[in-house]
């Protein structure tokens, strides 16, 4: 089976997905909800399977990484400056560029990928 590789830009509500072939072509471009699960859901309809799936570090990336590694897909929390530098050229800016780019970075495997602690490291003190 072909192997494919997802850029994830992530907002808080929605998140804008894209699938990319070994090519290049563009497979899949949806927005889906900020949920593992609902990533999970559009990628197994999609009927792809994934070698890297890419998204920044932020906010939400902690939370999403672990639902999506739970999911059994091999995501890849990558390095925001890296990504900026790599994608900010682009003339237009938009939620669907950017996780074209992060794709495209995934394909290639031109990015630095960052640590993500595991819940349990996360955790602080109990007071």
């Amino acid at each position: 089976m072909n192997q494919h590789y997802v850029g994830l830009d992530v907002s808080l509500d929605q998140t804008s997905l894209c699938v990319l072939d070994g090519a290049g072509r563009v497979v899949c471009e949806t927005r889906v909800d900020t949920d593992p699960a609902a990533i999970a859901a559009c990628l197994c309809r999609a009927g792809v399977s994934v070698a890297r799936l890419g998204l920044e570090a932020g906010p939400l990336s902690q939370w999403l990484y672990a639902g999506l590694v739970a999911s059994g897909l091999p995501a890849i929390c990558i390095e925001t400056r890296h990504t900026k530098a790599a994608i900010g050229a682009m003339p237009v800016k938009t939620d669907r560029g950017d996780a074209r780019g992060i794709a495209q970075l995934m394909r290639t495997g031109w990015f630095r990928a960052v640590h993500v602690k595991t819940r349990q490291a996360q955790g602080g003190a109990c007071c």
